[in-house]
């Protein structure tokens, strides 16, 4: 058995979409190898930084990632597999890259409760200065409001009734 510690930087850009790890980006990886009747059994984790967008606002952001790895690596000749011994070495770049990008979010966010974009003015709803507009009433709905006097109260708007019962 033997345990390594390498850091690499990828040769080329790791995934696809809104977020993916930059060429020339470092990946720590802490590897095991072990000896079994079969081949090589590598198990490890591997670490590095994936940088993108934000799926909602578009802001740009960086994400560590972490992932834990084990793949058997057969010797020539044994049962058919993905992964073989070649020349008493084993190639971890398709393993790790595979790991790192199948745990990159499909849709990333920048927080988990990000608003996103404003539909009218386009701007980041996190960033934007101008007072909150409220939505335009659907007229269909507008003679209702003469009903309660206190329509612009947050409680009335929201459904929550505040009166004690007698």
């Amino acid at each position: 058995m033997r345990e390594f510690d390498i850091a690499v930087p990828t040769t080329a850009q790791w995934g696809e979409g809104l977020v993916a790890f930059p060429e020339g980006a470092q990946i720590d990886v802490e590897v095991r190898l072990e000896s079994v009747h079969e081949g090589i059994l590598v198990s490890g984790t591997a670490a590095g930084e994936s940088v993108g967008e934000c799926g909602r606002c578009l802001t740009e952001i960086e994400q560590d990632v972490e992932v834990e790895f084990q793949e058997l690596f057969a010797y020539p000749g044994e049962e058919a597999t993905d992964f073989e011994v070649q020349d008493d070495h084993v190639d971890l770049e398709t393993l790790v890259r595979d790991a790192m990008v199948l745990s990159l979010p499909f849709q990333p966010v920048c927080q988990p409760d990000c608003p996103g974009l404003d539909p009218m003015t386009g701007e980041r709803l996190t960033v934007s200065t101008e007072p909150e507009q409220r939505e335009p009433l659907d007229p269909r709905w507008a003679a209702l409001q003469d009903f309660t006097t206190d329509h612009d109260d947050e409680a009335t708007r929201s459904g929550v009734d505040h009166t004690e019962e007698s």
